[in-house]
């Protein structure tokens, strides 16, 4: 059913003349006329009839007259729903864990009043289509990985350099250190298999293992962060690496009891450069959302620490 059918029959119903009606949609009397022909014929019956005062609604036309102003009712419902500026603001973070799901409860907690949907898109290319097409507002991402420039309609702001703790079992041979170099990880296994070869994440470990030497393995299915902290604690060959803003917060040293209950596992900071992984914001250059401003003076207001001496970032990234 066409809603321009619809809407104009309700308009003559309330006017009570086709001519007042053409005036308030800005059409001719002959396209209301027109129109209120072809919703007669898809609905089989007449809805209004002429009088010397103009046109009056038919029986038919009377029992159909709520069930218009509701279609039309539910049809801007549905496009306000995706409306920027009436819909809430849409924001890939990744993954559940990760720090950008920090910053964005941080986010809602300082701003209640903005209306927010969370997301969670895998690759980078996904992200920058979703973004063009206005499908999400903003995504946090490692940029730009080398060899991958962006469109020049998207933007980017680096907003958070999240250091890279080391983690391991109660039985590791660095368990007890308060921290460790990067030049002490030589030769240790760190294994991490969530890295997926073309992502920006895996682009920073090659960089990583290609400037300290060190051995990163990726091997074996990813079951995720739970399995990969049990097999940690219980294998005192392996360790891995966790961001310092990633979920769960193990306290360094390890937490009481261990995270989960029982497995003793150490947090150590690493140093001698600190390993950072650098979180940009991304967005479209002319993104109508008005909410996009405040998330975006949020984190700027909310992160420091960017290019902090002692620290190690590859040198693909964009400057803070």
């Amino acid at each position: 059913m066409d809603l321009d059918t619809v809407r104009t029959f309700v308009t003559a119903a309330d006017a009570g003349q086709f001519q007042e009606a053409a005036a308030e949609l800005a059409v001719t009397q002959q396209a209301v006329s027109k129109r209120i022909a072809t919703l007669e014929r898809t609905l089989g019956v007449r809805l209004f009839t002429r009088t010397p005062r103009g046109a009056e609604l038919t029986i038919d036309g009377q029992a159909f007259l709520p069930h218009a102003r509701e279609l039309l009712r539910v049809s801007e419902r549905a496009v306000a729903s995706v409306r920027p500026g009436r819909r809430p603001l849409r924001v890939d973070i990744i993954a559940s864990r990760g720090a950008a799901s920090g910053l964005m409860r941080g986010f809602h907690r300082a701003h209640p009043e903005i209306e927010l949907d969370v997301v969670m898109l895998f690759g980078i290319e996904t992200a920058v289509a979703a973004l063009r097409s206005g499908e999400i507002d903003a995504t946090f991402r490692a940029v730009a990985a080398p060899g991958r420039p962006f469109p020049e309609d998207i933007v980017a702001a680096r907003v958070l350099d999240e250091p890279l703790d080391l983690l391991t079992g109660p039985a590791h041979a660095l368990a007890d250190a308060r921290s460790v170099s990067l030049a002490d990880l030589v030769g240790h296994r760190i294994w991490m298999p969530g890295i997926v070869p073309g992502t920006e994440w895996a682009a920073y470990y090659d960089d990583l293992v290609a400037e300290f030497g060190l051995t990163i393995e990726a091997t074996g299915p990813n079951f995720g962060s739970d399995a990969l902290l049990d097999t940690v604690a219980d294998t005192p060959s392996l360790a891995t690496f966790m961001g310092g803003h990633t979920l769960p917060r193990i306290p360094p040293g390890g937490a009481p009891g261990g995270w989960p209950a029982g497995h003793g596992l150490r947090r150590i900071p690493v140093t001698g450069p600190t390993p950072v992984y650098p979180h940009s914001l991304l967005w479209r250059r002319d993104s109508p959302h008005p909410a996009l401003a405040t998330l975006r003076a949020y984190l700027g207001a909310a992160v420091s620490g960017q290019d902090a001496a002692g620290t190690w970032a590859p040198d693909w990234v964009i400057p803070h």
